[in-house]
């Protein structure tokens, strides 16, 4: 009982301690402690995923107002992961914002977006989960735009426009989801129960696949991504897509029925992730800033994902979910603490760069699936799913792909340090870069046998082998780049964005069909409030003159 109450408490101050903090963040006179607690605000997150994680699921619920929370196993490893990003992104964050213009506004969307991407993971009904996702996404454009330059104003409106075009598209999917639900339940393990019987089937997964399929920048909707992780703050970059970005990843786990083998369904999401990992290594290599380089790693390595939820959905393959997840964490934590060292390394001179360039060539390389890192270990994990057969061999290519563009990425590193020759990046800096450097190589290994895996399955000598040629594939493809990758185009960040520009603006202007679709999505009066409250709750907050 004690433990069970724990675990409850813990479910409900993941959610409360990040709110708690903005509502001090409000105050003149608590403002000052507000944002020295603000890095630490994911412990009661941490705490919890960590319970779950060595027990049974965890559980909370309000009846009377058809909430509740829920933390499962899959749910529980991107958790853990993502509280610790945010633990050492928080405390980059404040530590290099301190004093500088808009901090405090800075913090308000910190705090708004962090809820959002804890509570994804915990949410237990349709309502509680639109409104987290929809905490996760919109504020976000605070820390997109966070700084004043034209840049940062173009990056947060196409980023607003597609989160708008995502957030329409998921609660018209999850008006569907509650309408084939025969009992009026709005519990997703009901709703997600009724939908293979559902005549609504295919329109709900249709529009929750591209509501998710938006948050993680699959082909071709990701134009999105390297314009906002190319502008936003390095520590806001980390914790975007590293933690935020999984919250796509865990909406699909969550909504697609992965208990009934669709094969079409399954398949054609297949084709598009393993689609996307192949592109974004193909545009990534073009690119000359890291940030860049990273976002559209990013962009494969979702794409992998989509790949294995997609082959897990053909065959009808529950452990699909855990699979995915664990490839999930280890990305979360590896792509977040080498966001981090790109601001360490643009703090510090060239003398003493190989401190940021040796972790992070380890971490890097642990992308591309390096033997004895956890990279190893992800894809492993995701081997079942992935198969032995074409698809198994396009995913061992695009781990080539993906050593390439990390390689890649360490040249654009390289370039980014410091021209003064006594530069040396801030404690304040450093310490959490390594600590996440630190966190993405143990993590992984303590994870593993946690989701039933054998760390021994991982040192056999096929297993070496396996994870080792793809990477020495991508080492030479990199030196071949080195030498004559200047004669490669050069397509702008967000490319397709870039592109049809002038036709994307014009997608502004769709507000009267929205308007008409909204007259109809308010006949389900949870949306509406949900709507509402958010709208209070973030207008508020950026009303205040901090």
């Amino acid at each position: 009982m004690i433990g069970g109450a724990i675990g409850q408490g813990m479910l409900v101050g993941t959610l409360a301690a990040p709110l708690i903090l903005l509502v001090a963040c409000l105050s003149g006179r608590l403002r000052r402690h507000a944002l020295a607690l603000a890095p630490f605000a994911p412990l009661p997150a941490l705490a919890a995923a960590l319970l779950a994680i060595g027990g049974p699921p965890l559980t909370f619920a309000l009846p009377a107002l058809r909430l509740g929370l829920l933390l499962d196993a899959p749910g529980a490893m991107l958790l853990a992961v993502a509280a610790l990003l945010w633990i050492g992104g928080g405390v980059y964050a404040f530590r290099d914002l301190r004093g500088k213009p808009k901090a405090e506004l800075f913090a308000v969307g910190w705090l708004l977006t962090l809820t959002g991407s804890l509570g994804v993971f915990i949410a237990a009904d349709l309502l509680t989960f639109y409104f987290v996702y929809a905490l996760v996404s919109i504020p976000a454009f605070v820390l997109v735009a966070h700084d004043d330059d034209a840049a940062a104003a173009r990056a947060g409106g196409v980023y607003m426009a597609f989160t708008v075009l995502g957030e329409t598209f998921l609660l018209m999917g999850f008006v569907l989801l509650a309408a084939g639900e025969p009992s009026g339940s709005l519990a997703i393990r009901d709703v997600m129960a009724a939908l293979p019987g559902s005549p609504w089937r295919d329109a709900a997964l249709a529009l929750t696949v591209l509501a998710f399929g938006l948050k993680i920048a699959l082909v071709p909707m990701h134009g999105w991504m390297p314009l906002a992780y190319s502008a936003a703050p390095i520590p806001a970059a980390a914790v975007l897509s590293g933690a935020a970005v999984k919250a796509g990843v865990i909406g699909m786990i969550r909504f697609l029925p992965l208990g009934a083998a669709l094969p079409g369904w399954g398949e054609t999401l297949a084709a598009i992730g393993l689609f996307s990992a192949f592109y974004g290594v193909a545009i990534g290599v073009t690119q000359q800033n890291p940030k860049t380089v990273l976002a559209y790693s990013s962009i494969s390595q979702m794409g992998v994902i989509a790949a294995v939820l997609g082959m897990g959905l053909a065959a009808g393959d529950r452990s699909a979910a855990l699979d995915a997840a664990f490839y999930g964490a280890h990305h979360v934590i590896v792509k977040g603490a080498l966001f981090l060292a790109v601001g360490v390394a643009a703090a510090s001179s060239r003398r003493r760069l190989w401190l940021t360039l040796a972790p992070a060539l380890v971490l890097a390389l642990s992308l591309g699936g390096l033997p004895l890192t956890g990279g190893a270990l992800a894809k492993l994990a995701v081997k079942t799913q992935l198969g032995d057969g074409p698809v198994g061999a396009l995913a061992a290519f695009s781990a080539a792909g993906t050593t390439l563009l990390m390689l890649h990425f360490l040249r654009r590193l390289a370039d980014e340090a410091s021209r003064e020759a006594e530069a040396a990046a801030p404690a304040g800096l450093i310490a959490p870069w390594l600590a996440m450097a630190l966190a993405a190589v143990l993590v992984p290994w303590l994870l593993y046998p946690r989701m039933g895996g054998h760390v021994a399955d991982a040192l056999t000598p096929y297993a070496l082998w396996e994870g080792l040629w793809p990477v020495l594939i991508g080492a030479a493809l990199a030196l071949l780049l080195q030498r004559w990758g200047d004669r490669l185009p050069r397509p702008p960040a967000g490319d397709i964005v870039g592109i049809g520009e002038d036709a994307f603006r014009k997608s502004f202007v769709i507000g009267a069909a929205l308007e008409r679709a909204d007259g109809e999505i308010r006949q389900w009066p949870a949306a509406a409030v949900s709507l509402l409250v958010l709208a209070i709750v973030f207008g508020a907050a950026m009303m205040i003159r901090l």
